[in-house]
């Protein structure tokens, strides 16, 4: 156990020393509870530089959608390890009763489609069907009973069944639920404190029910920095950090407000060209709360946000874009 003042994982340092304008922050923070922010905080060159809590101090929470993004190190953690083959494994290896279904799409559909949100499923916007597979006895079936609309691997619909798809084949292939198996080759080595993580059915749920402390989540973001290394030990595979966190379809990137992005394996990425500063990826939850990871400068950045409508989110990408993207900025 790691108490917060004690981390060696997570050093503190200043800000003016990690080349941000302290100006800047200060203009930033005067708006932190007008915009009902709880939880920023900044990691550049290693440290954590700069800490804003709108209770004073750090505590768990549920991180929502994030947590498909934890669930996507998982999956390469478990492919690194030989206990998933590969990304091209059909869902009727898994279910044999796909096999038996009318249409044969249904059992064609591949590991990668779910990850990009591609397996072709009927799932309205945003991700309705998922509040019914929650009242269901059997979550998987739920999701692969859903009609085929499109050729999987075409068209992107925001799906965390598919998520639970992929919580479900994780169980399956390493026989620990995601909260078991991260506590082995994750969470632990990181550091993490009391992590949680709800379940069903003797399964972790995959698109959301993960909570955190706001630390752990900027631990997390330094390690896919780092490109999966966390200080000589290759947590997640190099390759897979790269390939997960790269555009693999184009996802929401015409949504308005810009609070999405195009998508990889269950991270949203966001080049320049799209968010007109620098490339970037993160992991996102519902009403704003964002794990933004930025290699070019060197940086991470945790916002944690009170529920107020999905609009809202992009108020916490202004924090990122606005200010800070300032405050790296040369001095005048």
């Amino acid at each position: 156990m790691i108490s917060e003042r004690e981390d060696p994982f997570l050093p503190e340092g200043r800000p003016e020393d990690a080349g941000l304008r302290p100006e800047i922050l200060k203009e930033m923070e005067g708006r932190l509870r007008e915009w009902k922010m709880r939880d920023v905080l900044i990691v550049r060159g290693g440290r954590l530089v700069w800490e804003w809590h709108d209770k004073g101090q750090d505590r768990t929470g549920q991180v929502y959608s994030m947590t498909k993004s934890f669930l996507s190190a998982l999956i390469g953690i478990a492919m690194e390890r030989g206990e998933i083959q590969d990304l091209d494994r059909s869902l009727g290896e898994f279910y044999e009763w796909t096999r038996e279904e009318a249409d044969p799409r249904l059992a064609s559909i591949r590991l990668k489609h779910l990850l990009t949100m591609t397996p072709g499923f009927e799932w309205p916007d945003f991700d309705k069907p998922y509040f019914q597979m929650r009242k269901e006895a059997d979550w998987p079936r739920y999701v692969l009973q859903q009609p085929i609309g499109h050729e999987p691997g075409e068209a992107f619909t925001y799906n965390s069944g598919a998520s639970q798809l992929l919580s479900d084949i994780l169980t399956r292939s390493t026989g620990l639920g995601a909260l078991a198996y991260a506590r082995q080759h994750l969470f632990g080595p990181l550091g993490f404190r009391s992590p949680r993580w709800k379940s069903h059915d003797g399964v972790n749920e995959g698109g959301a029910g993960l909570q955190l402390y706001s630390r752990d989540l900027a631990k997390f973001g330094l390690l896919y920095l780092r490109e999966g290394d966390w200080f000589g030990n290759q947590l997640i595979p190099q390759a897979w950090v790269r390939e997960s966190t790269s555009i693999q379809h184009k996802g929401l990137v015409h949504y308005e407000p810009p609070i999405y992005g195009h998508y990889g394996y269950h991270w949203w990425v966001s080049p320049e060209d799209h968010n007109g500063r620098f490339d970037c990826y993160f992991a996102l939850g519902f009403g704003g709360q964002y794990l933004f990871v930025v290699p070019s400068r060197d940086l991470v950045m945790v916002v944690r946000k009170a529920l107020a409508g999905k609009h809202n989110a992009i108020l916490s990408k202004a924090l990122l874009f606005d200010y800070v993207s300032r405050a790296m900025e040369d001095r005048p």
